[in-house]
């Protein structure tokens, strides 16, 4: 009986995925005929369209004879009536040509080696989010940058590497000038993604929380790295009241037991993005948790924690508080913005069952998921980088952060991966990054292998957009890094 229900179970979750992956593929495909792309298209020659529909329980249906079905209605289903009916299953005026693969999960899987179009397809797919927004309108006076642009090995072999990677932009900085600046190409993901494409930061949004709470505590909305979090009612009764704000920034609370990188619990979904943070301490799996040994767990609730924090000690400025970053200081070009839950957010109480329920500002609504276009990813590296080599006051949170950083004893290593060469963790930074020791480097890492390095020493900054980790980090970004070629 148990086997039964744990195979009724997966094939509700496989039958979940696989119409997702259907919607998206169909609203990918019309998305390619209604902005001309008609290299990736076909046109289904057997397609009509239904312009009377006779109405059955099963729905709308086209006859060629009363009572005797011939072509299915646009607005049906995936059934098919044979020869004379539609050429493909899916009924639509266009197919695809292109060879998307989509696997089971709403991203690319690590260790996997998709082909050039399953990755056009995912591109589109990130691009597509329902989330509400909480950030700063582009500015009309952006920063501008100084170009000069290398013409050496180095530079040819980041041009070959956008040719046959799932790299979407590459940005070198140095010398206070753009040296390198490599986006990908019309015939490989160029048709989707631009300069002002405002692309998902991954877990570098991580990075960019940490660069929020350094300025709220220099707003004096937070006293400091060392604040005791017993003001914010919301974590009563969990693990997280009363610690100090730094362990959550480096990932050490104590919360081994409940989380690793996703939630520990069978009785919803594990994924902590999914749901608000009031949900995951009052009904989910930090309810009445107690706190462990601190060290370094690597979780992504902690996080949303942070960046929720922020909002709650900012009392109704958060707004002002991300303007003066990204408008007044960084001098964005495009729109900036956090995720936020919607009015309307899905938690599964099991694997099958589903609840809504509404969510308000104060239930910890944001996520540090970021959107941010190319130039103004680079554009918020350079302010880190004037903030350090000017030792404003947020400088001195990153100085501060960087000297308390924890050793990330991780068992897997992995020189040429951005987030498993470094060795230590600095409050939603990686740090000590092998073969650069003694160098004040600081680094933020997402899902694919996006990636951000700044070298504060030698105002040195690589920033790469990417869909995937098949592009060689160590020799792109690691070694620019550390020799500048």
């Amino acid at each position: 009986m148990k086997k039964i229900f744990l195979t009724l179970i997966l094939s509700f979750i496989l039958s979940v995925n696989v119409n997702a992956n259907n919607e998206d593929l169909n609203k990918f495909v019309e998305w390619l005929a209604d902005n001309n792309h008609t290299q990736y298209i076909e046109v289904n020659k057997n397609y009509e369209e239904c312009k009377n529909c006779t109405t059955w329980d099963a729905g709308p249906r086209c006859f060629e004879e009363v009572g005797k079905p011939k072509k299915q209605c646009v607005l049906d289903g995936d059934q098919s009536y044979g020869e004379d009916g539609f050429k493909w299953a899916d009924h639509k005026k266009y197919k695809t040509n292109l060879n998307i693969k989509p696997y089971k999960e709403s991203e690319i899987p690590w260790g996997t080696k998709p082909n050039k179009d399953t990755i056009l397809y995912y591109l589109y797919t990130y691009l597509d989010e329902g989330y509400s927004r909480a950030g700063s309108k582009g500015t009309n006076n952006p920063y501008k940058f100084e170009t000069q642009l290398r013409d050496d090995k180095i530079s040819k072999y980041i041009k070959k590497q956008m040719q046959k990677t799932a790299l979407l932009s590459y940005l070198l900085y140095e010398d206070g000038k753009i040296t390198i600046d490599e986006i990908s190409p019309k015939d490989r993901f160029g048709i989707l993604y631009d300069n002002n494409t405002q692309f998902t930061s991954m877990s570098v949004g991580k990075s960019l929380v940490s660069y929020v709470t350094g300025h709220a505590i220099c707003k004096g909305y937070i006293d400091s790295v060392e604040t005791k979090l017993n003001d914010w009612p919301l974590l009563k009764n969990t693990l997280f009241y009363d610690q100090e704000l730094i362990n959550l920034l480096n990932m050490a609370a104590g919360h081994h037991k409940y989380a690793d990188k996703d939630l520990k619990t069978k009785l919803y979904r594990k994924n902590a993005n999914v749901n608000t943070v009031r949900y995951h301490l009052k009904e989910g799996v930090f309810k009445n948790s107690k706190k462990s040994k601190n060290k370094y767990q690597y979780t992504n609730f902690i996080t949303n924690i942070l960046i929720n924090y922020v909002w709650f000690k900012s009392e109704g400025k958060f707004q002002d508080l991300l303007d003066e970053i990204f408008v007044e200081k960084v001098k964005i070009e495009n729109d900036v913005w956090f995720l936020k839950h919607n009015n309307d957010t899905i938690r599964a109480k099991n694997t099958i069952e589903k609840k809504d329920y509404d969510v308000f500002d104060e239930d910890g609504l944001l996520r540090y998921s970021f959107r941010a276009s190319r130039y103004d990813y680079l554009r918020i590296a350079k302010a880190m980088l004037d903030d350090w080599q000017n030792d404003t006051c947020v400088g001195k949170y990153l100085k501060n952060i960087y000297d308390r950083r924890i050793p990330t004893n991780s068992k897997w290593k992995d020189d040429k991966s951005p987030g498993l060469n470094p060795k230590s963790y600095a409050g939603q930074f990686y740090a000590d990054y092998s073969g650069m020791r003694g160098r004040n480097i600081m680094g933020m890492v997402g899902k694919g292998n996006q990636s951000i390095m700044i070298d504060f020493d030698k105002g040195r900054i690589v920033v790469i957009n990417t869909m995937h980790s098949d592009y060689n980090w160590k020799r792109i970004s690691h070694s620019v890094i550390k020799n500048g070629s």
